[in-house]
């Protein structure tokens, strides 16, 4: 499933409640999910909405791996820089961080790291 924009929605309280209904109850009756993969545009400083989404999903015990994109949108120090922060803003909620994947469309960076965790996910 792919919610691209999921925060950043223009929508009145009531269109963002019912939204964030459907993905709630989406996630939590699909039994059959090992792992959902929540994208990060590392362009961006850690978002709140990203945040209380991930103490969210452990909270009810879902099982998910963070994947920053767009790395190749930034200078390796920048990306270095903003990746670090976000971790860093992880480790404040999380005493283990959950898999973490560094990601670029354009160059293809990541994309095997990702694929042979989907594989070992598939085996267990």
């Amino acid at each position: 499933m792919d919610l691209p924009g999921y925060g950043y929605a223009r929508r009145g309280k009531e269109g963002r409640e019912k939204i964030a209904g459907i993905i709630e109850s989406y996630i939590l009756k699909r039994e059959q999910m090992t792992n959902l993969f929540l994208l990060i545009d590392s362009r961006h400083e850690p978002q709140k909405i990203d945040m209380e989404f991930m103490v969210w999903l452990g909270e009810n015990g879902i099982p998910f791996s963070v994947v920053f994109t767009k790395m190749d949108k930034l200078g390796r120090s920048a990306f270095v820089m903003k990746t670090n922060k976000y971790l860093e803003k992880l480790k404040e909620e999380w005493e283990e961080l959950p898999p973490v994947f560094f990601t670029s469309s354009e160059k293809g960076d990541g994309k095997d790291e990702i694929l042979d965790y989907i594989e070992k996910l598939n085996k267990l």
